[in-house]
């Protein structure tokens, strides 16, 4: 299964690398990531496997593409997530009645 979604990963990764403008990439990766994080979630509640700490479960893939994918996001717009990151500091500024 591990084989399976990197390849899932990979392929579509180096298309979009040679057809995409360099600007579109990490965007276009975060959305393939988010969708592969939803077929893992679906495959992880069609398959129940039994818990087991030692292997590698689909939830875990899952959280992986997630985690990955919202990275990607963030590096694509460097600037809308350093203003997110500023905003969530400063107190709101209060408007006169």
């Amino acid at each position: 299964m591990l084989t399976l979604f990197s390849l899932l990963t990979a392929l579509p990764a180096v298309l979009a690398l040679h057809l995409l403008e360099p600007e579109l990439v990490l965007p276009a990766f975060s959305v393939l990531l988010f969708v592969e994080a939803g077929f893992a979630v679906i495959a992880a509640r069609l398959i129940h496997l039994p818990d087991n700490a030692d292997n590698i479960t689909l939830w875990d893939l899952a959280g992986g593409f997630t985690l990955i994918g919202c990275a990607a996001a963030v590096f694509g717009e460097p600037d809308q997530a350093a203003l997110l990151l500023t905003e969530q500091g400063d107190p709101r500024p209060t408007s006169p009645p």
